[in-house]
């Protein structure tokens, strides 16, 4: 697996926060772009940056100030980031997750708010999907365009173990339990589990958290109040994840399975496991890995619906996009503005669609059926498009020094080794900025 498909936050607990008193110490009197007369992009370096480079090219046929599109590998690039963008060599432009991933360097005062260059062209916000543009909205001010393309999770299939078993895609939460009963009788691991990577894990958190609060009750922990995740939905939430387990859905070894080493994706492609919970990457993956299976016999859906619950059935949670942000530093900010109004040109939403990824602009449904697989490509922007809310992945959404315990509490309670108030306690010691 390449990284590019989950791009995890890859800096330990403690240099970043070294990272975090550095920017302090620095504020908004350091940092800022280099002094060779062009617009620096920095980019996460994968097989993507071929589009990346194309789109430079255009700009670079017109613009009087010329860009450069500067990569770092995908496994160094949280890390040397960190480490530049205080600096003089410090990028123009730089790729970014949103949400938490951005607001060290927004509360050391070296990002532009964009909404000047909104103001100017308000294309820069109508012609992206709201629910993924506001991920970089941070204190009502937008920090970032989105660039490359989206990543909702869904619940995959492998369409002919479930046909054996009697078993159709569950629309809602008692159709998977009786679906997990049904697999399980068949001799199959219900859901495929990559626990032992606990990023995987934190994706049934996530929709169940939604399908039963809402997105409001995240929205109130982000935000510091601690009470939200003692809520009685906060418990219920937890009760449903623990009568999935308790039912079998994960088998029994789902800790020393992992995702990132292609094994619990081989379990759905070999008919071992009739589901797996992830992000839209995973098509792509299979389609790598298990060619004709990913061709035949790949089912995919949304995440089933919770009667009662307060969540809209048109909720989605993944990683909304990425995003180019701007160092308030560069010495460019018109030629920047010229740049990113490319994020919504025909040609980007053409060039990405080609690679497989989806982009989020309001235009790109127009063009869907020139992606390299128009079918779920379309499933894939409907969602988004429909969506009531996009919630961003717990890790991302939270500043990175909470990523590490948000896991561990995560893998701990499906497990057993944490019981519902061992959760939540640990949930509300993580730091939120």
């Amino acid at each position: 697996m390449t990284m590019r498909t989950r791009m995890p936050r890859l800096v330990a607990g403690g240099a970043t926060l070294a990272l975090a008193a550095s920017l302090a110490a620095c504020g908004s009197g350091s940092g800022g772009s280099s002094n060779d007369g062009k617009i620096h992009v920095l980019v996460y370096g994968d097989s993507a940056n071929k589009v990346e480079k194309q789109i430079v090219d255009t700009f670079n046929k017109t613009s009087k100030v010329k860009a450069v599109l500067d990569t770092i590998p995908g496994a160094d690039y949280q890390q040397k980031l960190q480490t530049i963008i205080s600096t003089p060599q410090a990028p123009d432009i730089f790729f970014n997750w949103g949400g938490g991933s951005i607001k060290p360097f927004i509360k050391a005062g070296l990002l532009m708010p964009l909404d000047d260059f909104v103001k100017k062209d308000p294309n820069l916000d109508d012609k992206f999907l709201p629910t993924v543009y506001n991920s970089a909205v941070v204190d009502g001010k937008p920090y970032g365009i989105p660039m490359r393309g989206t990543q909702p999770v869904l619940l995959f299939s492998n369409k002919d173990v479930l046909a054996k078993a009697g078993v159709k895609q569950p629309q809602t939460w008692d159709q998977l339990l009786d679906a997990v009963r049904k697999l399980k009788d068949a001799g199959v691991t219900p859901i495929a589990l990559g626990g032992g990577d606990q990023w995987p894990t934190l994706m049934w958190f996530e929709y169940l958290y939604d399908r039963v609060a809402g997105p409001g009750l995240f929205q109130k922990a982000l935000g510091g109040d601690k009470d939200a995740w003692a809520s009685a939905d906060s418990k219920k939430a937890l009760g449903m994840i623990k009568e999935l387990v308790d039912a079998g859905a994960f088998g029994k070894n789902y800790d020393s399975v992992k995702y990132t080493n292609g094994s619990s994706p081989a379990l759905v492609a070999q008919g071992k496991a009739g589901f797996e919970l992830m992000g839209s990457w995973y098509y792509s993956q299979q389609q790598t890995d298990a060619k004709d299976f990913a061709a035949k016999g790949l089912g995919y859906a949304a995440f089933p619906t919770v009667p009662g619950g307060k969540g809209d059935p048109s909720n989605i949670v993944g990683n909304t996009n990425n995003f180019y942000s701007v160092l308030k530093k560069t010495k460019h900010p018109e030629a920047v503005a010229e740049f990113l109004k490319l994020m919504y040109s025909d040609e980007f939403v053409k060039a990405q669609l080609s690679i497989g990824n989806l982009p989020t602009t309001t235009t790109t449904s127009q063009f869907v059926d020139q992606s390299a697989s128009p079918e779920y490509s379309r499933f894939q922007y409907d969602l988004v498009a429909k969506a009531k809310s996009f919630q961003l992945s717990w890790d991302q959404a939270y500043p990175q020094t909470a990523s590490t315990p948000m896991h561990q509490a995560v893998q701990q309670f499906l497990n057993g080794q944490l019981d519902e108030d061992g959760f939540i306690k640990a949930m509300q010691a993580l730091p939120n900025e």
